[in-house]
């Protein structure tokens, strides 16, 4: 495909599921599904002591903390050390006090100075994906360096733990980390996204990659930003918020996901764990709670709601879109042909996407291109449809209000209605006769002959809008 038959295209999806999302179907009709996900990430951090060049200085209690060039920040390893000596056995006892499995998102390298606590991980049955191979930034990586990592990380992580990760979160990630990771192929799940209440699919090359969205809210790293939480009251609160919302979106039949994500060295102090407890204590007061492991999800969404490939238009050079769409306009290819240079994009992948694109074009071309759009048009039950030379669309539409199956009195008052109609304004009738039947085809009729002609027009233009939905919602989600 060549530069000039593929536009630039926009890659951000800004749909989704748009109006409809899809039903999550949760195992047992839960409501919501509550995951919980403990990042492990002390002794993965940055430290000159790991061949870093500088100490870390991202979440920890240290106001305004700041990187040490060739230097050991004593403080701040204290801060991590604590995360791994006493906020993790905080909340392994937490959660396994509660009965709830969770996902920890462990830094390879952390795992690997961590065996007393990856051995009380595996023997609660917790999933342990991966979270890279150290906790570092990885914005400023080439792509083969990244991709180098990812595979060091799944190396290390397989040695550590005895399993492979199957699901991956990198947090400090690039614009390729995604695509990198979906790319080596032996992933259930990737979470580098925060874009939506529910998982989803994306295309990466020949693999259907499943996304299963994470949170920077719903999540303690707010008790080390601004603005964010300053006691662990706060923490639940918020927590009791977005659950009571989504919990109702559920009970009227729309179940979503929530994500909660913590660290062993801020959740994990006293006064700030009181919070987190006191939301798993709340939760556990409602029926049809499900509280998953992020695989377990995945698994479910696997089977549930597997992928769905289709032609995108987005992604499609000249010919085959205008060979698909160039009749969606009677006979005028050419407003196919112009919307496909416009800036499309994942949003365009869907009938009412589409439609808007093709209706820019159509609008913007002049009255005479448009008028030639109106006269492509046949007659509502004229010469002819009774000779069957109307196009399969057209056909279909003028059957589906009965126009295909008219009395010879019915005929004789369309044949009258055309030819008044086409005298006064030069095209002919035009409706999109779906939202119709036929009788109030006939009062339509008779109603918009009465029009001027710039009424009647830019009517009859948004009629061949509404047609083009129609033909579209046949062919595209």
């Amino acid at each position: 495909m060549t530069a000039t038959d593929m536009p630039p295209r926009y890659p951000r999806n800004m749909i989704g599921y748009g109006a409809t999302p899809p039903d999550a179907q949760w195992p047992g009709g839960a409501k919501v599904a509550v995951q919980f996900v403990l990042n492990y990430e002390e002794g993965g951090e940055n430290n000159i002591l790991h061949g870093d060049a500088a100490s870390e200085a991202f979440l920890s209690d240290i106001p305004g903390a700041a990187p040490w060039p060739e230097q050991r920040h004593w403080n701040m390893e204290s801060i991590y050390e604590y995360g791994a000596r006493a906020g993790f056995w905080r909340l392994h006892r937490m959660f396994t006090g509660a009965g709830i499995p969770i996902t920890i998102y462990g830094v390879a390298t952390a795992l690997a100075r961590a065996p007393e606590q990856v051995a009380a991980m595996l023997e609660a049955e917790w999933e342990i994906a991966s979270h890279g191979l150290k906790w570092v930034e990885h914005k400023d990586m080439s792509p083969d360096e990244e991709r180098a990592a990812i595979a060091e990380a799944i190396r290390l992580h397989t040695e550590v733990t005895g399993t492979r990760p199957r699901g991956w979160y990198t947090g400090r990630c690039s614009v390729n980390t995604v695509r990198l990771v979906a790319e080596e192929g032996g992933f259930d799940y990737i979470s580098d996204t925060y874009d939506d209440d529910l998982p989803h699919w994306i295309e990466v090359d020949d693999r259907d990659q499943l996304i299963i969205p994470y949170t920077l809210e719903a999540n303690d790293m707010r008790f080390a930003t601004a603005p964010g939480y300053t006691t662990g009251e706060q923490f639940f609160q918020y927590l009791k918020d977005a659950f009571d919302v989504l919990y109702a979106e559920g009970a009227a039949g729309a179940p979503k996901m929530m994500s909660i994500g913590f660290h062993c060295r801020l959740i994990g102090r006293p006064g700030k764990a009181a919070g987190l407890q006191r939301f798993i204590d709340y939760i556990q007061g409602f029926e049809g709670v499900w509280c998953p492991r992020r695989i377990d999800i995945a698994e479910h969404w696997h089977k549930t709601h597997p992928p769905h490939r289709f032609a995108r238009p987005h992604q499609m050079g000249r010919g085959e879109f205008v060979a698909a769409y160039g009749g969606i306009f009677e006979h005028s290819q050419w407003v196919a042909e112009r919307a496909q240079d416009l800036e499309l994009g994942p949003a365009h992948d869907t009938a009412t996407g589409l439609h808007n694109a093709l209706c820019r074009s159509f609008r913007r071309a002049t009255e005479a291109e448009r008028k030639a759009v109106l006269l492509a048009h046949p007659d509502l039950a004229g010469r002819l449809a009774a000779a069957k030379r109307l196009t399969a669309e057209s056909t279909s539409e003028q059957a589906s209000a009965g126009l295909d199956a008219l009395t010879d009195a019915e005929r004789a008052i369309f044949t009258q209605l055309n030819t008044d109609y086409t005298a006064k304004f030069g095209f002919p009738f035009i409706i999109a006769v779906r939202d119709h039947d036929k009788a109030s085809i006939l009062a339509t009729f008779a109603r918009r002959v009465e029009n001027t002609r710039a009424e009647e027009f830019a009517e009859a233009c948004r009629q061949v809008e509404r047609i083009a939905l129609y033909r579209l919602k046949e062919l595209l989600p």
